[in-house]
């Protein structure tokens, strides 16, 4: 299938979902273009899909450096773990950052906006799962991050992010992930992937990640 046949099958899903949880508002698509070669980007450029999420800075400045000047509309969010020094980078680059985990990236995070004068969207990512090897703020801690460590470096997260254990059911994840943000009176949960978005979308998410649904699987 093509680009447009695979975001025209996405989009109709996304919105049959919307119809089962009786939603008036759809969730954000965002493209997951990590490690996609130019053509594929290309194709969804050309289908009107303006938002991406990239996993690593460097491998985004070099596919989204010149393309930024093409498309006044487009908006790239990173959802992949950022290291503390790439923090000035990704605020230059990225119009969201989703994988804010740790205090020092919250220093080097504000240190950046400070200095840049830009000020991209941050979420939160929760490690629901409580999984050792993978980032995030664990939800038992969650409440001094977001009350202390968050305020004490002058950083307002919109939201919350979360990737579930791949071996478990996601919809008890994203059920936890709604309640916490709630808790805290965040508006945007990112959450659900190419196997799990429908079952996001009923739970509340404002933005799903989609890749290889919508591109194909890529290339190793």
């Amino acid at each position: 299938m093509s680009f447009s046949e695979n975001l025209a099958e996405i989009e109709a899903r996304i919105s049959k979902a919307c119809q089962k949880a009786e939603r008036e508002t759809a969730p954000e698509l965002v493209a997951v273009s990590k490690r996609q070669p130019d053509e594929r980007i290309e194709a969804a450029l050309a289908a009107g899909v303006r938002v991406f999420g990239e996993n690593r800075v460097q491998e985004a400045q070099e596919r989204w450096g010149e393309r930024r000047g093409q498309y006044s509309d487009l908006k790239l969010r990173l959802i992949g773990p950022l290291q503390s020094n790439k923090s000035e980078d990704a605020v230059a680059l990225f119009d969201a950052i989703d994988v804010l985990d740790r205090p020092k990236l919250a220093r080097t995070l504000a240190e950046a906006i400070q200095k840049l004068g830009k000020s991209p969207d941050i979420l939160v990512q929760v490690n629901t799962g409580e999984e050792p090897q993978k980032a995030g703020v664990l939800p038992a801690d969650l409440e001094t991050f977001i009350t202390k460590t968050c305020p004490e470096f002058g950083i307002t997260p919109k939201g919350l992010m979360c990737i579930p254990p791949a071996d478990e059911p996601a919809g008890p994840h994203f059920a936890l992930l709604a309640k916490l943000a709630n808790r805290y009176d965040l508006k945007e949960l990112s959450m659900g992937m190419s196997g799990d978005f429908e079952t996001a979308i009923l739970y509340g998410a404002t933005h799903i990640r989609v890749g290889s649904a919508l591109f194909g699987e890529r290339d190793s």
